[in-house]
């Protein structure tokens, strides 16, 4: 295994850029627009770079490197505070019950309804990975090296954690869910809405949206059969977080209707199994773990081998190396 995940630097730009004309679009974090990812990667050099506590409205992104070839072939991102810049609309599914005494019958009808509840919470998200790469659980690695962060640098972080999973999209890069719904009010296409907000942000949602609660039933069948549902491409993704302790819990995104997966930070597996230990052996052998060290810019996280004693672990030497973590040097381990 030569993988590592590490903090993303401005020479990632290229990389990052190629990987995002690969998405095929609907891909918000990770648009194919070169001042837009640029953006990103000095964001995320500031946040790398500020050292307290206090939560902020800030962005981590993360690459995955082949360190035998130094080519990044996968990224993810962490937001600490949604909605901070911007409001954070998701539409939230509901149902509305009457009764007619005349009838003698009771109507239910589900709804949409826009909403700001998750406003605050921190947000995993951007993840891809190379299709030339989707083997050997790099997925999982870069997934899961996103809550070693997390758990490394809990109070940055805020106490309810979200991930927003793309949606359908046709093959014309189209959304039924959009141009079911906002594209009505919005006079454009999906692609160009979700191009505007990947660099824009969402405030022209809140300019023009209209407020009132959408019944489902006024809506095409198309558009009503992707509430909800992932991109098949996402539908990996959806498991692993599914895993992780994630709940659906009926919010869906605003643009293409992809379903919005929440958890109390704490309880997400990876963060409340993980423990931090200082090596006190390196030696083949041990149990398949992720494995992290450094905090901020010095951090690193791989797949390994641990094996847990009471002076501390044994490190595999193949995983030493790729950390660059000698005996004494604290790691932060969870099961793989």
């Amino acid at each position: 295994m030569t993988f590592i995940i590490r903090p993303a630097r401005a020479d990632d730009l290229q990389h990052l850029y190629e990987m995002a004309k690969l998405t095929g679009g609907g891909f918000t974090n990770l648009p194919p627009e070169k001042p837009a990812l640029k953006a990103k990667l000095e964001r995320s050099a500031e946040a790398f770079a500020r050292t307290d506590d206090a939560k902020k409205d800030e962005l981590f992104v993360l690459v995955l490197e082949n360190t035998a070839t130094q080519e990044v072939r996968g990224t993810c991102q962490i937001f600490t505070q949604v909605g901070q810049r911007w409001p954070f609309y998701s539409y939230r599914m509901g149902t509305v019950t009457k009764h007619s005494e005349a009838l003698g019958r009771t109507f239910r009808a589900e709804i949409l309804n826009l909403v700001n509840d998750l406003e605050g919470s921190s947000e995993v998200g951007g993840l891809f990975l190379h299709p030339g790469e989707r083997a050997g659980g790099l997925g999982m690695l870069l997934a899961r090296s996103r809550y070693l962060f997390i758990a490394m640098h809990r109070a940055r972080f805020a106490d309810r954690i979200l991930a927003e999973l793309r949606g359908v999209i046709d093959e014309a890069g189209g959304s039924p869910f959009w141009d079911g719904v906002a594209g009505r009010f919005f006079g454009m296409s999906f692609q160009q809405a979700d191009e505007f907000n990947a660099i824009h942000g969402n405030q022209f949602i809140a300019d023009l949206m209209p407020r009132h609660p959408v019944y489902t039933a006024m809506l095409t069948d198309h558009a009503r059969s992707v509430i909800g549902v992932p991109h098949p491409s996402g539908r990996a993704a959806m498991r692993m977080l599914e895993h992780e302790g994630f709940a659906f819990e009926n919010y869906i995104d605003i643009f293409d209707g992809g379903p919005t997966m929440t958890a109390r930070t704490d309880n997400v597996v990876t963060i409340r199994d993980c423990r931090t230990q200082p090596v006190a052996h390196i030696a083949p052998g041990g149990d398949a773990s992720i494995i992290a060290r450094g905090t901020l810019a010095e951090f690193r996280a791989c797949h390994g081998r641990i094996k847990r004693g009471d002076e501390g672990v044994t490190l595999d030497p193949a995983a030493a190396a790729l950390l660059d973590v000698g005996v004494g040097q604290d790691v932060c381990h969870a099961p793989r």
